[in-house]
């Protein structure tokens, strides 16, 4: 969707034939582009739509019924970037469209040199319309990243940022951290607070059906370290370290990792886990006193996703970017804060 004439149909044509079309009709009828596609094996179609005041309602349901929103305008028309900000983005809160929208520029090849970088210009309507997942220049007529504007938004709908991260606080999400810390309880087999060299491996095997190699396991080992010293320590990488490696891999983009392991662990989207996942029974008392205590409770609750008990389990609440918080990690300009709330009494 967008404004007419930004190359909305004549993109939908360079990825489904990859070649540029001469002549293009004002709408294109759904295409289907095959499972084999891209590399998740997922078919996806592509709903052109129409600007025009008379096909308003049929854009709106389109809106509604979609996964994503390619929203174009045109790299050497500035006023076409000016109206997603005025209108396009205004109109899709309105609707309450709430899927991840791509910002596409099209007709890179007549973009003025002079102009801007891409960054520059979106930066402030990124900050301000966070539902934006990803932007990204093309040109359909010389055929540059054409087929990279809808792998980016079926990366948005298989890979979403939303249930793992707040774009609003830069933070890992609460329920994000509570399902990461249950994982690497699970692969922490002795029980030590840390992950071994071999415990990692088995993580590997695990989520990615491929070990990892010595050097490679020293490598990841190093870049915690280096960025944060307590993310590792003699036994191996730390919950510290392990909350900070899946923030680094959002940070650069590769949401579809993070995903994989949640997945592997039984998490859905929501980041709730399947009902044949969870125990009919089950024991806790660390001490078999018969009883738990209070740093029990904590320990117990620790992993679950919010519930009724978070109003009397305070211990079991986690909060991100209070000013009491404990910094777990910072690296170029993301920051990942957790705090455990204990009652007074």
């Amino acid at each position: 969707m967008g404004e007419g004439g930004t190359g909305k149909s004549s993109l939908i044509v360079a990825v489904a034939t990859e070649s540029f079309p001469e002549n293009v009709p004002h709408v294109m009828p759904p295409t289907r582009l095959p499972p084999d596609y891209y590399p998740d094996r997922v078919p996806l179609t592509i709903i052109d739509t129409s600007s025009r005041p008379e096909n308003k309602a049929k854009l709106i349901a389109e809106c509604k019924a979609a996964d994503a929103i390619v929203l174009t305008y045109a790299c050497d028309r500035p006023s076409t970037l000016d109206r997603l900000s005025t209108y396009w983005l205004p109109e899709l809160r309105r609707l309450e469209v709430k899927v991840p929208v791509i910002v596409v520029g099209c007709k890179l090849d007549l973009r003025d040199e002079q102009q801007v970088s891409l960054e520059q210009v979106m930066s402030p309507i990124m900050q301000q319309y966070r539902e934006i997942e990803t932007c990204i220049e093309c040109s359909a007529l010389r055929q540059i990243q054409v087929q990279e504007v809808f792998y980016y938004a079926q990366k948005a709908v298989l890979h979403p940022t939303a249930p793992l991260f707040d774009q609003e606080t830069q933070s890992l999400k609460p329920r994000c951290v509570r399902a990461l810390k249950r994982i690497f309880i699970l692969c922490d087999h002795d029980r030590d607070g840390a992950l071994s060299d071999s415990e990692l491996n088995d993580f590997q095997v695990r989520c990615f059906n491929a070990p990892l190699q010595q050097t490679e396991i020293a490598g990841v080992k190093k870049v915690v370290q280096e960025k944060l010293p307590e993310g590792v320590n003699d036994h191996g990488l730390t919950l510290t370290g392990f909350l900070f490696l899946h923030a680094l891999f959002i940070e650069k983009g590769r949401l579809e990792t993070t995903w994989t392991v949640l997945r592997k662990f039984g998490y859905d989207n929501d980041i709730k886990l399947r009902d044949d996942l969870l125990p009919t029974t089950f024991k806790r008392a660390s001490d078999q006193d018969g009883a738990l205590r209070p740093a029990e409770l904590d320990d117990l609750f620790s992993t679950a996703p919010e519930s009724h008990l978070k109003a009397t389990l305070s211990l079991a609440h986690f909060r991100c970017g209070t000013n009491r918080g404990v910094t777990i990690f910072s690296t170029q300009g993301l920051d990942v804060l957790v705090k455990a709330q204990h009652s007074s009494d």
